[in-house]
């Protein structure tokens, strides 16, 4: 059913008065949020009466152009008996709406070659599709048509499910993949943030569509979505163009609304010395080691950035050279960390051969131990920030990654840091500022979660790297 502005359904052939749209037209805002040189790179936010925040970046200089939707829900805002209804959402935005069925949607864009997809995680969602920038109102039109007027019919939501269920069985048989789950429940629990984006196989057979019809209905107003859109785009155009597609479907109607706020808050984990072992058969164990680690908003978070570098964030890290160059016990070996609104994780994860678990487990344990003792050396940090500002800019050199910066830095932060800023803060972090992130993330006790053939014995020794 179509989307309307107070939750409920109207069919997309309804209208605002012209009255209407006239009022709306002198409430809308636009700001300069970045200023690039020559408009390259100039960041833009108009916010349409309806609460819809519309962004975009300026890049001339190419011909493509990346137009997304970012939807304020993610699976943390999901009830038990609601877990996967987030992912089942975006699966069923595919399948149709009153101007198009799912055919049509995906033939409107493979016929100008062009790419869409979408992903959901914790605390949002995406919807996205990258094309020509002369075939950017083809697929404005597509996205928004699918965003506002999606049908969600009982036939389609049971023909998905079998969909979803052989997705989550495709994770299931990848435990390198699976570990982070696990990990995730280890560290969180039986709460929102614990359980899997994709749900379980009970939860996803047991949502209905009148379920995942009103969590649509609920979440995908537009004071909950941020439209993104980056290449060779005019601003004045794009909000042109996508006003007139939510209008198409009555989704503007209201007047001096407020875009919901970024999430917010403050959480503390208490998870300490918690083990997690899934028994399989795998040719390699997979392990995850790790502790709280800080918010999304946290200014620490770049001292942090560099120190996860430094410690498994490429060839000449420490935990690289120390498990795999110098040892050869494990093929893959990283850290890694994960903010959220209110709480964070920080993770080292190995696969190796499950004989070879406890010698891996102690030896990241004691560089971990080392690191929240001694903090860097110089060299490794300068390594690390030189490599962490590199990946940063190599990371924005497509409008697929600009259209995701500015989505999701609106709607998590509410504002836009531009890349010098961001390579200006990752340069003045100092030794100090990684030996006292350091001390308060790795000096804790840390939890461990694991998939693989272990033996009794071995299995009984896992206490050991968390104590």
């Amino acid at each position: 059913m179509p989307l309307s502005p107070s939750g409920g359904s109207h069919r997309a052939t309804a209208r605002p008065s012209s009255e209407g749209r006239a009022v709306a037209r002198t409430r809308s805002t636009t700001k300069t949020l970045l200023q690039g040189e020559n408009g390259i790179g100039t960041v833009r936010r108009t916010t349409l009466p309806g609460g819809l925040r519309v962004v975009t970046e300026t890049l001339p200089s190419v011909r493509s152009a990346t137009f997304g939707i970012w939807a304020h829900v993610g699976s943390r805002d999901e009830t038990p008996a609601l877990g996967g209804a987030t992912h089942y959402l975006e699966h069923l935005l595919f399948k149709g709406t009153e101007r198009r069925s799912a055919l049509d949607i995906s033939a409107a864009i493979d016929a100008v070659g062009g790419e869409m997809n979408a992903f959901t995680a914790k605390e949002y969602t995406c919807y996205y599709a990258r094309v020509l920038d002369s075939d950017l109102p083809l697929a404005i039109d597509v996205v928004c048509d699918m965003l506002t007027s999606s049908l969600i019919e009982p036939g389609d939501v049971d023909a998905e499910r079998g969909v979803i269920l052989e997705e989550i069985a495709m994770t299931e048989d990848d435990p390198g993949d699976c570990v982070h789950d696990l990990f995730a429940q280890t560290m969180f629990g039986d709460t929102p943030l614990g359980r899997p984006v994709l749900g379980t196989v009970d939860t996803v057979n047991a949502l209905t569509a009148d379920r995942v019809r009103r969590f649509y209905r609920k979440h995908y107003d537009p004071t909950h979505l941020v439209v993104a859109a980056a290449g060779n785009v005019d601003h004045a155009r794009v909000v042109r163009q996508v006003r007139a597609a939510f209008d198409r479907a009555g989704a503007l109607e209201r007047e001096d609304v407020t875009p919901v706020a970024p999430r917010g808050g403050s959480r503390a984990i208490r998870t300490a010395g918690r083990v997690d072992l899934i028994g399989r058969k795998t040719e390699q164990a997979h392990i995850v080691l790790g502790m709280p680690g800080i918010a999304r908003t946290d200014d620490r978070r770049w001292a942090l950035g560099v120190l996860n570098t430094a410690l498994g964030g490429g060839m000449s890290s420490r935990l690289f050279q120390e498990v795999r160059e110098k040892r050869g016990l494990a093929y893959s070996v990283y850290s890694y960390t994960s903010g959220f609104a209110d709480c964070g994780l920080f993770g080292v994860y190995a696969g190796c051969r499950p004989s070879q678990v406890h010698d891996v487990l102690r030896i990241c344990r004691d560089e971990l131990d080392e690191v929240a003792e001694k903090g860097l050396s110089d060299e490794e940090l300068r390594r690390a920030i030189g490599q962490l500002s590199g990946s940063t800019v190599l990371g924005l050199e497509d409008t697929g990654a600009l259209m995701n910066r500015i989505g999701k830095s609106e709607l998590c932060w509410g504002d836009q840091m531009s890349v010098d800023d961001m390579l200006t803060r990752i340069a003045a972090v100092t030794a100090d500022d990684v030996r006292e992130i350091a001390r308060t993330v790795l000096g804790q006790r840390p939890s461990l979660s694991v998939i693989g053939p272990l033996k009794d014995k071995q299995a009984s020794r896992l206490d050991e790297a968390v104590a």
